[in-house]
Parts: structure tokens; C-alpha cells; sequence
């Protein structure tokens, strides 16, 4: 089992930054792909970016690619997102989730872990 816990959420204006952090327990992530995943209030679930094993492949998604970047450390066992440029736009719950591979994914579906959520608000 792995337990995974995002901190770093808060409220910040537009045009700010953040980094969240997903700190995972329980056993190693280091052979797993990472993912970060956003849910705002009445909307679907959405992919934001994704990160394979080693942290040598990186895929984002198209809202917010060029602003985010994702990065882990796997002696920390820990996973990061970097957020620049931030737009009313990106507030949403932020989770952190442990793919089923050591694949770069973007689809939900092949997450076995996920953690609680951070919330980010950014402000106009």
C-alpha cells in the first residue's frame, strides 16, 4: 500500500506561483509513473501533468502546459509541481496519484493510488 499526502495548496493571486508537494509512505515510488490530477467545483476530473520512473520523461497537459512542470525525487519519495503563471482558471483541488506503471500516464484509470487533494485558489 502507499499512502500519498499533497501539501502546498493555498490562495494566491493571479500570476503567482506554488509548488505542491506528494509525499508518499508506505513503500517506494520509485518504480512507479507519478501524476498530478485537478477536480474544480461541477467539473470532471482533469489530467495536469505526469512523470515516469526515473523522472527522465515528463507529459503535460494542454491547459497549463509552459506554466506547470512536474519533477520528483525519488530519495525523498516524493513528487512536485511547479506552478507559474497562475490563472483564476487553475483553482481546483490538486491530488497526487501512483500509476500502475513506470510509464508516463494520463488517463485516471491507471492510478492504483491516490492521495486527498490540496485546494489552490488563485484570485483575479
Amino acid at each position: 500500500q502507499v499512502q500519498l499526502v499533497e501539501s502546498g495548496g493555498g490562495l494566491v493571486q493571479a500570476g503567482g506561483s506554488l509548488r505542491l508537494s506528494c509525499a508518499a509512505s508506505g513503500r517506494t515510488i520509485s518504480n512507479n509513473a507519478m501524476g498530478w490530477f485537478r477536480q474544480a467545483p461541477g467539473k470532471e476530473r482533469e489530467f495536469v501533468a505526469a512523470i515516469n520512473w526515473s523522472g527522465g520523461r515528463t507529459y503535460t497537459g494542454d491547459s497549463v502546459k509552459g506554466r506547470f512542470t512536474i519533477s520528483r525525487d525519488n530519495t525523498k519519495n516524493t513528487v512536485y509541481l511547479q506552478m507559474i503563471s497562475l490563472k483564476p482558471e487553475d483553482t481546483a483541488v490538486y491530488y497526487c496519484a501512483a500509476a500502475k506503471t513506470s510509464w508516463v500516464q494520463s488517463e485516471g484509470s491507471q492510478y492504483d493510488y491516490w492521495g486527498q487533494g490540496t485546494q489552490v485558489t488563485v484570485s483575479s
